[in-house]
């Protein structure tokens, strides 16, 4: 079974007052940047780390009600920026527990989204490969909170490795569990089983109407404004009797336009204030190239955000000073085979956690002399979209091992601005019909 085999499943049934045709044209990143949201809707946020996801969901609009962080760690840095006072930070509940430990019962009002990444580990190429029967899978739990607080939404990231074929089967029980949350785990049963079910359920001759609409899309995240060309999966669901019918967000920021920019129109250079140079980085670059010049068609999307772009205003870093918080020069790195540095003009390589702070050589920076120097922990704060007075706590390895395994800023802003303008649209057309019907 493929991906698209289990992403984009038919709605059904649809109840006649969630037969609404939403506007295509959502907020872009661009004006999200530009503008933040007075937060009107709220958001539970589960394995939040060090708070990517949570902190551009607060920028599209969302209001905390939770941040559950087991993590000592990650949880530390949390409270450190909350202590600080931190723009958005600092208004967040936090909840340092397991979430299988959560209680949702207390918080007393409705909930429009649950979002969070749930612990990769279990799904990673370069794991252990056990998947769902790892201990450390919290997916039934990420289930169990959409199942008990019914949002009106939810959104979850996770490696991109948990849509290789060898989770298929696994993929469709989340599809379907996700579909129909309400239709819970039984005592005493495995996930292989309760699928097992949920197939029955949805074969039926009559089955019941899909209580979400999942969609699960692999993405790159510098399609939508990271700087950082990081593959990762998305499933989200909205649930059926707010939007029936609506789309995966469209990427906002292509390689297209980037190129556009470098070598159509040379306005990215000129920004920059440095000369282009001679000639396209690769034959697949020149090839684009070539094309966008006979097409004399300008991409419609925004450029890629490039390493140099992220890293503008920072000064070049030392070995011997700390101008700003988390940007000193550290000694050490080297390339070799597949490990050569991000280049400065393109999104970076993925950052990576690492389980021994920094793994094999891709947290770095190639120098036009063909040196490479590790990026700052300031500059990788900058790649993950963090602002310069986020805190990340003390030493190396445990500030990387946190922004490796964070959820790019730009990503959560640019999916939880579709997300949020689906919820109030919807909202405000179901208020219009009430009153009409007075």
């Amino acid at each position: 079974m493929s991906v698209s085999d289990v992403a984009d499943v038919d709605v059904v049934n649809v109840p006649p007052k969630a037969r609404v045709q939403m506007p295509t044209k959502l907020r872009s990143l661009r004006q999200v940047a530009r503008t933040e949201v007075a937060p009107t809707l709220s958001c539970v946020e589960l394995f939040a780390g060090c708070g990517g996801l949570a902190l551009g969901l607060a920028r599209a609009g969302f209001e905390h009600l939770k941040v559950v962080e087991l993590d000592d760690q990650a949880h530390a840095t949390l409270a450190e920026n909350k202590r600080r006072e931190l723009k958005h930070v600092a208004e967040w509940p936090l909840v340092h527990d397991d979430v299988a430990n959560v209680k949702y019962a207390d918080l007393g009002r409705s909930v429009d989204l649950v979002a969070g990444g749930p612990p990769c580990q279990p799904f990673s190429i370069g794991g252990k490969h056990l998947g769902p029967a790892d201990d450390r899978n919290m997916w039934p739990e990420a289930i169990r909170a959409v199942r008990e607080l019914k949002p009106g939404a939810f959104l979850f990231e996770n490696v991109r490795g948990l849509l290789r074929p060898a989770w298929a089967e696994y993929l469709q029980y989340l599809e379907l569990a996700l579909s129909w949350p309400s239709f819970a785990l039984r005592d005493g049963e495995d996930w292989k089983q309760h699928l097992l079910r949920l197939r029955q359920l949805a074969k039926g001759q009559d089955p019941p109407a899909r209580e979400y609409r999942v969609l699960i899309r692999p993405i790159n995240a510098a399609d939508y404004g990271a700087p950082q060309k990081r593959h990762r999966a998305i499933i989200m669901g909205v649930r059926r009797d707010v939007v029936a019918e609506w789309d995966f967000p469209a990427p906002t920021h292509s390689r297209e336009a980037l190129l556009w920019d470098q070598h159509v129109e040379d306005g990215y250079w000129e920004r920059h204030g440095i000369s282009p140079p001679a000639l396209v980085a690769d034959t697949t670059a020149a090839r684009l190239v070539a094309k966008l010049r006979t097409s004399e068609v300008k991409p419609a999307e925004m450029a890629w955000v490039t390493v140099r772009d992220a890293l503008n205003g920072l000064p070049a870093p030392t070995a011997d000073a700390e101008p700003i918080t988390h940007h000193r020069l550290r000694p050490g790195a080297r390339a070799y085979r597949k490990h050569t540095g991000s280049a400065w003009d393109e999104p970076s390589k993925a950052l990576k956690a690492g389980d021994h702070g920094v793994p094999g050589g891709e947290n770095m920076l190639a120098e036009p002399d063909g040196s490479v120097r590790y990026f700052t922990l300031r500059e990788m704060a900058r790649l993950q979209g963090f602002p310069d007075d986020f805190n990340f706590g003390d030493g190396w390895k445990r500030p990387i091992r946190q922004l490796g395994n964070a959820v790019p800023v730009q990503v959560g802003a640019c999916f939880g601005a579709h997300l949020y303008d689906l919820l109030t649209r919807a909202g405000k057309l179901e208020a219009a019909a009430a009153e009409a019907r007075k």
